[in-house]
Order: structure tokens, then C-alpha cells, then sequence
């Protein structure tokens, strides 16, 4: 079986489901971006960034990411409104392998709909049936329960905890690593037709 190689990143999807639609994004989109990435529960539940965030370095980066070949990057927008709610993403792509790593953060008006969930699996689905992905891996803070649950209901497995591996106001947090790959992406999948 032949597989696509890391060039079909480039290739920026839109995703319909029906709840929501995930879309490349643009430049339009930093605006709402930054008030997402400022939003405390936000905060509270993703890492440092790397560098200090400011708006224009939140503009070039939205402005960029339909640009990126080796990783894909996708608002998530409500299908009802329109109304950007958030991103998930592929990233860390390892070719010999054939993984990558996954993430997602969803703003206020995103959150207790549904909406996660669903595009968790559009874009996870995108990943195993189109671009011939092996394994998805991601790694979230062991209190993030909402989160947690989200990737259980798609399929992903707990592979380890990382103890203490951040301080966080004031007290270390854990980190869950978790895995999901490609048949039993498809056993989950012929399950729910």
C-alpha cells in the first residue's frame, strides 16, 4: 500500500461535520485568535509558549499557517454561525514513522457543545484516511479532564503519565501521554457506520 508523503501538508482541507467546519486559516483570524489565547481557561490548560506572545506575532503566525508543508493547522469554526471557536492541529510529523502529534485549544464559545469533540475526530479522521497516518499522538495536563475525555471518546489510549513535569501556579502537574493508531482508528470507525 502506497502512502502520501509529508508534502500532502500543504494540501489545506475543509472539513465539514455537523456541529462544525474546520478550515485553513488566515489573517482574518488573529484578531479572534488572540482573545481565545488570552482566555484564562486557555491559559490554565495549555504550556508556556516559547516566546512572548504579542498580537503581531499572533497575526504573522495565523497569517502563515496555510503556508506550512510539514503540518496542518485548522480553525474550527461553528457550522451553525460561522463564528471561529478555536484550532486543531497535526504537527511533529515524523515520516519513518509515519506520526505526528495532535493538539487542539477551543475558546469559551467553543466549549460544552460538542464541538471539540467533533472536530477532534474530523481532523484525526482527515489524518488516518486521507493522509496515511500510522499514529496520532498528543499530550495534555493530567487535570485537564474535560480534554482528557474528549480523546478517550475519539479513540485515544493512555500510553503514560509524565510526573510533575511543569510548575504551574504554584504546584508540579502531570502530564498524560496518549496514542492512537491507524486500525484501531478503523475498527472505531466501521463500528460507528
Amino acid at each position: 500500500m502506497s502512502f502520501p508523503s509529508v508534502t500532502d501538508f500543504s494540501v489545506k482541507p475543509v472539513l465539514t461535520g455537523e456541529k462544525t467546519v474546520l478550515r485553513p486559516f488566515t489573517a482574518d483570524d488573529a484578531e479572534v485568535m488572540w482573545e481565545i489565547i488570552g482566555d484564562p481557561e486557555v491559559a490554565h490548560f495549555t504550556g508556556t509558549p516559547p516566546a512572548a506572545l504579542t498580537p503581531e506575532r499572533v497575526r504573522s503566525w495565523y497569517a502563515t499557517r496555510a503556508d506550512q508543508p510539514d503540518r496542518l493547522d485548522l480553525a474550527v469554526t461553528d457550522r451553525a454561525t460561522g463564528e471561529l471557536v478555536g484550532e486543531v492541529v497535526l504537527h511533529e510529523w515524523e515520516a519513518q514513522a509515519r506520526g505526528c502529534t495532535f493538539r487542539t485549544l477551543l475558546g469559551p464559545r467553543g466549549r460544552g457543545r460538542g464541538l471539540g469533540t467533533e472536530a477532534t475526530r474530523l481532523i484525526v479522521g482527515y489524518g488516518f484516511e486521507r493522509l496515511g497516518l500510522h499514529r496520532i499522538q498528543l499530550d495534555a495536563y493530567a487535570h485537564n479532564h474535560r480534554a482528557l475525555r474528549v480523546y478517550e471518546k475519539t479513540g485515544f489510549v493512555v500510553e503514560g503519565v509524565r510526573r510533575e513535569v511543569e510548575l504551574r501556579d504554584g504546584a508540579w502537574v502531570d502530564e498524560v501521554v496518549m496514542g492512537l493508531l491507524d486500525r484501531e482508528w478503523a475498527a472505531l470507525s466501521s463500528r460507528a457506520l
